[in-house]
């Protein structure tokens, strides 16, 4: 049983039978029928036979009806926005057990596999018990990673190409016994 023969529609119906609604055409089927007859506009048919609109409520949001915020008089007229509440895009736990899945990890394999999009410039600075390294994420997702650093439950290796100790990979210490 095909779809189109389903609630007493049969496939081979003939819709010549049905009236045309007036202003629409009718096109018989076959590929030669679809040339010989004209397209006819919807604009072509008469108002009085056209439904009217239906005039639906519009719902204004709180925020579309909140005044724009107006400049400080004697202000700068573009001030400056306020800077975006810290977002984390994983916690603690998640980056502890992605880094301990594998033996090493690029930085920027953790940016990728997180979703932590920030700037190039991007660093957090991180004290441990050798110094000051610093940590190529924006500053939420940078001081976990630190705190797993200090904690010993991650190592890390250092750029040694630039004066500055960025890290470029980290590992885990503790690995994860297999058994």
């Amino acid at each position: 049983m095909s779809r189109r023969s389903r609630h007493g529609r049969h496939s081979q119906s003939n819709t010549a039978d049905a009236p045309a609604r007036p202003g629409t055409a009718t096109v018989p089927a076959g590929d030669e029928a679809a040339e010989a007859a004209p397209f006819v506009p919807a604009t072509s048919v008469p108002e009085a036979q056209a439904p009217a609109p239906v005039a639906e409520p519009r719902v204004e949001s709180p925020r579309a009806a909140a005044p724009a915020p107006q400049p400080a008089v004697g202000g700068d007229p573009d001030p400056v926005d306020e800077p975006e509440p810290p977002r984390t895009t994983c916690t603690q736990a998640q980056l502890r057990r992605f880094i301990k899945s594998r033996p090493w990890i690029p930085m920027h394999e953790l940016r990728r596999r997180f979703g932590i999009y920030g700037g190039d410039d991007d660093v957090t600075p991180v004290r441990t018990s050798n110094g000051m390294i610093f940590v190529g994420l924006p500053f939420s997702e940078g001081r976990m990673l630190g705190e797993l650093i200090v904690s010993g439950d991650v190592g890390y290796e250092l750029s040694l190409d630039p004066g500055a100790p960025i890290v470029v990979g980290v590992y885990p210490m503790r690995p994860v016994p297999r058994g």
